[in-house]
This record gives C-alpha cells, structure tokens and sequence, in this order.
C-alpha cells in the first residue's frame, strides 16, 4: 500500500480512519505501521510532530483503542471497527464466568477487577494493588495484562513519564489502562451486537477495501 509521508496527528488520524487497523510497529505484510509512514527524525522529539506522544492521544480523543491486541503487538483499532474486532476476539460473558471455565488465568481476573474499579491506574500502581510486583512475578503480571489485550477486555489509557525530583524526564514511562467498556462508554461507542460471523463480514469487508492481499491472508488468520 503507497502512503504519503505522515507530518502531523490530523493526518495520522486520518489514516487509521482509513485503514482501520494500524500498527505501532512493522507487523502486518505490506501494510503501513505509524513507525514506517512517519519520519524517523520526528520522533522521541517532544514536539506536536513527535509520533511517540500521538499514540495515546488518539486514544483520548476516540479515535483509535490502542492496545496490544494482535500477536502481543501494539496496534491503533479505529472506532469505526473497533466493535467488530471485539465481537470476533473478545467475549460478552464476564470475565469472573470465563475463570470458571478456565478460560481466563487468576492474575489477569485480579488485574482486571483493580483496573475496571480504578481507570487509569497505572502499571507500578496496578502492579501493587495486585500482588505482583516483585521481580519474580512479572511474568505472571505481563502474561496477564497481554491476555487482557488480547481479548480486548482492557486497553491503554495513557501514559505518564517517570520524572525526578527537578521535574525532568528520569526512567521509563508507565502505561495506564482502562477496560474497553469504559473506554467506548466515554468515546459514545456503542458495542457491536450484530453476532461473531456478521462482525467477521463486516470487517473483512473493510479490509478488503483498503488491504494488499498479503495483509489480508496475515488479519484473517488472527481474526
């Protein structure tokens, strides 16, 4: 796919309009990432031209859910189809159901109830609140908060830079994370109720319309 060069965020939203699914990073064959249509010298600049400072705001402003939702990659949804890539990877029933049925790891249920009572909370935070904030349990904290991602129960929220005591940017920066629900109830994004085989027709429709054949054969095997 041939894109013009992205300078600014109205043109980047723009495009996730258009492609619907738009990934942080190179993931899908011959399809656009932000990284690949964005100058490199624009980035980590701190500017308005900086792409690194966009990713969170499209979410903020409703434009895209931003989350690790395909192969445990980052990726922009536009809303538009937002509904129907949670139709086909999430699931209606609660997540306390689906632990039952050993669908759903005990970490990622815990980290779920603090996120859906705190929004925004934040990884440090979130580790905390959940028990899992030694150095011997991040691997039960990432697993779990992927799998979240990955069935589209929660995305990003935010993210806020660790900063020292002269106000200066010192460390990582930490992703916040809200449930998906609370973030389509603040952007008027209503869920798609249209069934999982609908949701799939509708959505391969879209990307047909605008995806080389190598990325369609590379979305439909994950959705």
């Amino acid at each position: 796919m041939s894109i013009n060069p992205i300078n600014t965020y109205e043109e980047a939203v723009e495009l996730i309009h258009k492609v619907g699914i738009l990934p942080l990073a190179r993931l899908i064959p011959t399809h656009p990432s932000l990284v690949s249509v964005t100058p490199e010298k624009s980035w980590h600049t701190g500017t308005e031209f900086d792409p690194w400072r966009w990713r969170t705001r499209f979410a903020a402003d409703g434009h895209a859910a931003y989350g690790k939702f395909l192969k445990k990659k980052a990726v922009f949804i536009s809303r538009k189809i937002f509904p129907y890539v949670q139709e086909i990877l999430g699931s209606e029933r609660a997540i306390s159901a689906r632990y039952k049925d050993g669908m759903v790891t005990e970490p990622a249920v815990r980290l779920f109830d603090i996120i859906q009572e705190e929004p925004g909370v934040e990884t440090r935070a979130l580790r905390l609140k959940a028990g899992l904030q030694n150095k011997d349990s991040k691997k039960r904290y990432d697993h779990g908060i992927n799998e979240l991602q990955g069935s589209l129960d929660i995305v990003i929220a935010g993210v806020s830079e660790k900063k020292n005591r002269l106000g200066d940017i010192s460390g990582w920066s930490s992703t916040s994370f809200q449930t998906a629900e609370q973030w389509m109830q603040e952007n008027r994004i209503k869920r798609s109720q249209v069934g999982e085989e609908k949701a799939r027709e509708k959505l391969y429709s879209h990307l047909e319309a605008v995806c080389q054949p190598e990325a369609i054969t590379f979305l439909k095997k994950l959705l």
